[in-house]
């Protein structure tokens, strides 16, 4: 996790003309890696998550002057990585005149053929399960289950309630847990 004090640095290095650059490096280099991750759970496919990265960087570039530091720079660099992300997902729904479920299902598929994407079966259904979640429950699935987030800064970002984000992740838990149980179920009667 990022210390307060870098996030001190980083934001007194934006604060002046002579040194924003570098604070601006600074900000990317610190937090490049754990948005790009936050994306590409939303968006599955690594060409994607490397486009609405930089989408998320530009909105920061040109939005920075607007933090008002009431979150912490982390909260404030995922929601609008999160909003990127989503807004992507919605465009390609649109592009492609399909619902939002379609793309969640076109995702899934091109996650088995990503060769970004090296993880084993296992891992494999537990995203296919993920991506098959309504968007808030994937959302706080990920916040929570990846990045082990409180949901008290959970709440923050997402302005949801606490209680309405822990019943999201408990419903998110359970539909994952199902999927998984069919794929089992599945495979099971496939080789009997």
């Amino acid at each position: 996790m990022i210390t307060p004090t870098s996030d001190e640095q980083i934001l007194e290095l934006l604060g002046s003309d002579q040194t924003y650059e570098r604070g601006f490096r600074l900000l990317m280099s610190t937090y490049k890696e754990l948005l790009y991750w936050q994306i590409r759970r939303i968006v599955q496919v690594h060409n994607d998550a490397d486009d609405v990265l930089q989408n998320t960087f530009i909105k920061v570039y040109n939005g920075i002057a607007r933090f008002e530091g009431k979150s912490k720079l982390y909260t404030w660099l995922y929601r609008i990585a999160t909003n990127e992300a989503i807004s992507h997902m919605q465009s390609k729904a649109r592009q492609s005149a399909s619902s939002l479920d379609d793309v969640n299902n076109l995702m899934a598929n091109q996650l088995k053929a990503d060769p970004w994407f090296d993880g084993d079966a296992i891992q494999l259904k537990l995203q296919e399960a993920i991506s098959q979640l309504p968007e808030k429950q994937k959302m706080v699935f990920n916040l929570r289950y990846y990045e082990e987030m409180p949901y008290e800064e959970m709440s923050g970002m997402l302005n949801t309630s606490v209680g309405a984000l822990k019943a999201s992740y408990h419903h998110a838990v359970k539909k994952i847990e199902a999927s998984l149980k069919e794929d089992d179920e599945q495979s099971l009667s496939n080789i009997a």
